[in-house]
């Protein structure tokens, strides 16, 4: 096998610019950096700042064990299956009982494995609007009081037939 220069790549040769990483054209860093302004401070990152969780052991004096519930997809049926991952948590005043809800708040680390402080999540208050009745009776209540009407008449009648 013989190395002949082939006719389409005469023009190709080693000294061309684009080979060696150089090209015709350069850009001045001085205009670049001119027309792109970069803010000089950038926010830092807050993933899982804070998550929200039940309280599942106080036996530890001042520590709380949270279970943080979360729905995730499952990678090959696509339904949303919950996960489940314990933390351990700050409870300085011993205040919370097993079963409370708490948000859990990122600080810094108290010990190898306590990042987070519990703080106290207000209750929920079930506040349900009263039904609106619209003054009609309905088929359901009529037929349970007729029910009632009849079975106490079949009550009364047993009662009389005995004595």
């Amino acid at each position: 096998m013989s190395l002949l220069p082939l006719p389409q790549f005469k023009s190709l040769n080693l000294s061309t610019p684009f080979l060696h990483g150089t090209s015709a054209i350069s850009i001045k860093p001085s205009a670049v950096a001119a027309n792109h302004h970069r803010p000089t401070y950038l926010p830092p990152i807050r993933a899982m700042r804070s998550l929200q969780g039940r309280v599942i052991c106080t036996t530890n004096d001042k520590t709380v064990n949270v279970e943080v519930v979360r729905l995730a997809p499952h990678p090959k049926y696509k339904r949303r299956v919950r996960k489940k991952k314990k933390f351990q948590a700050h409870d300085p005043e011993n205040q919370f009982q097993i079963g409370d809800i708490v948000q859990l708040e990122k600080c810094k680390p108290i010990s190898k494995k306590k990042t987070f402080l519990a703080v106290p999540v207000p209750k929920r208050t079930a506040s349900k609007k009263p039904e609106q009745e619209l003054g009609l009776a309905l088929e359901s209540d009529s037929g349970k009081v007729f029910d009632e009407m009849h079975l106490k008449d079949d009550i009364s009648s047993t009662f009389l037939f005995e004595q």
